[in-house]
């Protein structure tokens, strides 16, 4: 078995069952009143969530890194998460909040309109830099129609509320948002998980790949796909998250032989360690309203991404 998912799997289990404890108030199950409640309605559902759109998170970055062949790829270079973001917008913006299930659903819309944007313009040839460069234009569109949203927000609340969710965080998630995200995001994964061996073979170069039997069209459609589920499917819940998925394939490629196939299932559970351990301490920081998740993932994700260009700049030592 891959060495990386030993450890990341035992860190895992060490660490899911401490999330449950930490808070800002800490949970004793002898002395706590309702403890059980608390267990079961409000720690669980939030602590499996953190790990559902870590792991979702983290193997779309691996993936992407694996396809582009770039150490840099992020998942939001594909332009689902910003139009996922932008279907939310979307709802906050209408009011469409009164069922619970709607803003979710507007996301996992903007997530597939996104999908089928990007699979029109790039879906045919599937050769990668025209894709860079279809991800780069979707992901522009939505940021844009996004800020629009927001300078002509109807009100003051419709604009605070579309600010703080696009933040990102899984404060008040409840078993509904996993019963959401779990299936969605489990499908992804596996679709990732089944393109690791054509990414091998796409390492060597697509005319060597090609030549292999890989079917490069039918690669990136699965590829669209996968990474539509995983991170349409997180950033319907949590929000925007930004930065796991360029973390966790650096902190995995160490424990393997670096191949695409070998990272994306340890970049899942590393990805589901890291949104845990995160999410765990925004609830333990004494501050006076919760740090957003995504705001303390950005402030981690962003000198880590300036160490990766520094490194980079160096070249190898």
């Amino acid at each position: 078995m891959n060495r990386a998912v030993l450890i990341f799997g035992l860190l895992l289990a060490i660490a899911l069952p401490l999330s449950l404890l930490a808070g800002r108030v800490w949970l004793w199950p002898d002395a706590t009143p309702n403890a059980a409640i608390i267990l079961a309605e409000l720690r669980l559902p939030r602590a499996l969530l953190a790990v559902i759109v870590g792991a979702g998170l983290g193997a779309a970055g691996a993936t992407m890194q694996g396809y582009l062949r770039n150490p840099l790829a992020d998942p939001g270079l594909f332009g689902i998460a910003p139009g996922a973001a932008l279907g939310a917008v979307v709802a906050l913006w209408f009011g469409y909040t009164a069922s619970a299930w709607l803003l979710p659903l507007f996301a996992l819309l903007g997530a597939g309109g996104a999908m089928a944007l990007l699979a029109a313009i790039a879906g045919r040839t599937g050769g990668i830099a025209l894709f860079t460069l279809a991800g780069l234009m979707v992901a522009s569109l939505a940021g844009a129609l996004t800020a629009l949203a927001i300078s002509m927000a109807p009100n003051a609340f419709a604009m605070s509320e579309i600010v703080l969710w696009l933040n990102g965080a899984l404060t008040d998630r409840s078993w509904r948002e996993v019963t959401l995200a779990a299936p969605l995001v489990g499908l992804g994964v596996l679709l990732l998980w089944r393109t690791g061996k054509p990414l091998d073979a796409l390492t060597l170069g697509e005319p060597v790949a090609r030549s292999l039997g890989v079917n490069t069209g039918a690669l990136l459609w699965m590829l669209i796909a996968g990474i539509g589920l995983t991170v349409g499917a997180s950033v319907a819940v949590a929000g925007i998250i930004g930065f796991v998925g360029l973390i966790v394939p650096h902190l995995v490629r160490p424990l393997t032989d670096s191949r695409p196939s070998q990272l994306i299932v340890p970049s899942a559970l590393a990805g589901a360690l890291l949104v845990l351990v995160a999410d765990s301490a925004v609830r333990v920081l004494p501050f006076v309203t919760e740090l957003r998740l995504g705001i303390a993932l950005s402030l981690l994700g962003a000198p880590f991404f300036l160490w990766l260009l520094i490194r980079m700049r160096r070249g190898p030592a």
